[in-house]
């Protein structure tokens, strides 16, 4: 279970461990790009791979949520980017905006992570890729 929450090891970098599962699930979620409904499933896989990894992981290390689990990054930058137009601008700027809102935890965000185990774990990261794809469509909407 450890290998999948923490990608592969991927989690254990000594810095930006986030960032770099948010990367992860980046490149996993540009290899999907042929059709909405891979990422889509992608999105499934990996938030399924998540909530069955994270809490056993964080218990087994004895810590509530520890930095090393980044699979819940890898399944909130997937949701962040899920069905949006395979571009190069468009993947920056859901990043940085999955970034933001998973760092800043605005608009309750924070609160999910008192939830207890996998989910508590995954919640929040799920919630910042959500604000991050409705900040995204909203501006394709208005940009064109």
């Amino acid at each position: 279970m450890r290998p999948i929450a923490t990608v592969g090891g991927l989690g254990y970098l000594p810095v930006a461990p986030g960032t770099a599962g948010s990367l992860a699930g980046l490149a996993v979620s540009w290899f999907l790009s042929v059709g909405p409904w891979y990422q889509l499933a992608g999105c499934v896989v990996a938030i399924v791979l998540a909530l069955w990894s994270a809490g056993p992981t964080a218990k087994a290390m004895g810590q509530a949520d520890p930095s090393c689990i980044v699979i819940d990054e890898v399944a909130g930058m997937m949701t962040a980017v899920a069905a949006l137009p395979a571009q190069w601008p468009v993947y920056l700027a859901g990043f940085l905006l999955f970034r933001f809102f998973d760092v800043v935890k605005p608009l309750g965000i924070r609160s999910l992570q008192r939830v207890p185990g996998s989910l508590g774990i995954v919640l929040d990261d799920l919630a910042a890729g959500l604000a991050a794809q409705a900040v995204m469509r909203l501006g394709l909407i208005f940009l064109g």
